[in-house]
């Protein structure tokens, strides 16, 4: 694929981006494609490897040799189709992925994979700019009705695919615009909103119904203001039920103090902030200006924590992880083509914060009710000979305070809302997730599916557009008897 001697005569090109000293005075994207010429460079070195391991480190499975070929060869077209055959959203992953195609690739044994998340960028923003992206409405009706519970990129792309099928689609959401956490989790920054927009607008096109607004469970639960529809209502109503919303509960912090005011979990930090980009007027909204901000977790959510708090002009901003400082780069042999641990640097970070590895937090001070102070000390890991499990202890002597006038709670998500999966009498795992398997996504409930993060756990985005791809597939056989959708 690409020039056959393409990966020895080209180097790597990262995607041109604006400085951090002049992005985090907006909120816009400030990563841009690559040019013609930088994608087809990026696509010559594809390198006919034999295995294309990169296909198989993609969730989606994405045919990536055959799209970076045809990028060389400039049929922008055919790319994008290619593109989109496995793909439902790809200006979602291109600007949010975290690229484990790019860690199987095999010229990430010597460090420099193909570009290939750039790629996709490029090719799909070709698509939009060129008018290529049309709605793709079936070409016969089923009389079959779907609801799809969740508008996030699982419940999205399952609407999307089983729309195109022929089937009635009603997608239901609880926030007052749809996208879940697409649209109110993370950054403008790092995601236009137009970007959901303009895919909302085509899915319309194509049948889908959206609903916001409306909560989908036992009515006690709803917050005021929303519609609500109760299982009962959709079973009655729908031939189909797909759960797709998000891993919601997030993990707390059980330590001293964590009732003071100025202490958040990040998704109500990072939801305010979309809102308000938004035009949405926030009462008391969180705000990082001119405070000493402390995120606790080091993951995507903590990162996008630091980038939102750095932009509202944040005196100090640092993130803690309790995990050890990861190595600066893995072992090879050891490790590819599967994802490494290693250590990793998000444009967020690059723009100014302090970051540490080890540190367990004891507790948090405050006068008034305000917190003004973390307790904090250092901790080894080290492996339990018995069990072979990791085991975390407190080194002696090492504690520390520092100032904290806000501190984010940014350290994952232990499952969906209890309340929706408890309303349907759904059997859940150990994990409170609904208990479906990955052929049929069927629940233990008749008629009802799980789909993404409701399914699996907090995952990536990549995993939540297969997740409803391949529910997508598993309820269309579910009705009809059989399915022409792809998995």
């Amino acid at each position: 694929m690409g020039k056959i001697t393409g990966f020895i005569e080209f180097e790597r090109v990262s995607e041109p981006h604006e400085a951090p000293l002049h992005r985090v005075k907006h909120w816009k994207e400030f990563v841009q494609s690559l040019s013609d010429d930088q994608a087809k460079v990026q696509g010559a070195r594809c390198m006919d490897c034999g295995i294309p391991f990169c296909t198989t480190g993609c969730p989606v499975n994405n045919i990536i040799p055959d799209w970076n070929d045809l990028v060389y060869r400039q049929d922008w077209r055919a790319a994008l189709d290619t593109l989109h055959s496995t793909n439902n959203f790809p200006e979602f992953t291109g600007r949010i992925c975290p690229a484990p195609c790019e860690a199987a690739c095999t010229l990430n044994i010597n460090n420099d994979p193909v570009g290939i998340k750039s790629i996709e960028h490029a090719i799909i923003d070709h698509g939009w700019l060129n008018g290529w992206v049309q709605p793709q409405p079936p070409s016969r009706k089923t009389g079959k009705k779907v609801a799809v519970v969740g508008s996030g990129p699982a419940g999205l792309a399952c609407a999307q695919q089983l729309a195109r099928a022929g089937h009635a689609v009603a997608v239901f959401e609880k926030s007052d615009r749809v996208g879940g956490l697409l649209r109110y989790g993370i950054p403008d920054f790092k995601l236009s909103k137009s970007h959901i927009d303009r895919r909302l607008a085509q899915m319309e096109a194509e049948g889908v119904e959206f609903y916001p607004s409306t909560y989908v469970g036992d009515p006690s639960h709803a917050a005021d203001g929303l519609t609500v529809r109760t299982p009962a209502s959709l079973h009655e109503e729908f031939d189909a039920v797909v759960l797709a919303g998000g891993s919601e509960t997030p993990r707390d912090l059980p330590v001293p103090g964590r009732e003071l005011q100025g202490v958040h979990f990040a998704m109500e930090f990072l939801t305010q902030q979309n809102r308000a980009n938004a035009g949405a007027r926030i009462p008391g909204q969180i705000s990082a200006k001119d405070k000493h901000v402390i995120v606790i977790g080091g993951g995507d959510t903590g990162s996008d924590c630091v980038g939102t708090s750095i932009r509202q002009g944040a005196a100090s901003v640092t993130q803690f992880e309790l995990m050890p400082r990861p190595p600066e780069a893995e072992d090879k042999d050891l490790t590819w083509p599967y994802w490494p641990l290693k250590l990793r640097t998000s444009s967020s970070q690059e723009e100014g914060c302090d970051r540490d590895w080890a540190v367990s937090t004891v507790a948090l001070e405050g006068a008034d009710g305000k917190v003004q102070k973390l307790v904090a000390t250092r901790v080894e890991w080290k492996r339990d000979p018995a069990t072979g499990q990791m085991k975390m202890r407190e080194v002696k002597d090492s504690g520390f305070e520092m100032k904290a006038d806000l501190v984010l709670l940014a350290m994952g998500f232990v499952a969906p809302v209890k309340a929706v999966l408890a309303s349907f009498e759904i059997e859940t795992d150990a994990r409170g997730n609904a208990l479906a398997d990955t052929e049929r996504y069927a629940t233990s409930v008749d008629k009802v599916f799980a789909a993404g993060d409701m399914r699996r756990g907090q995952s990536l985005v990549v995993w939540a557009i297969r997740e409803g791809r391949q529910c997508a597939r598993a309820v269309d056989e579910f009705l009809m008897g059989s399915s022409t959708l792809p998995r």
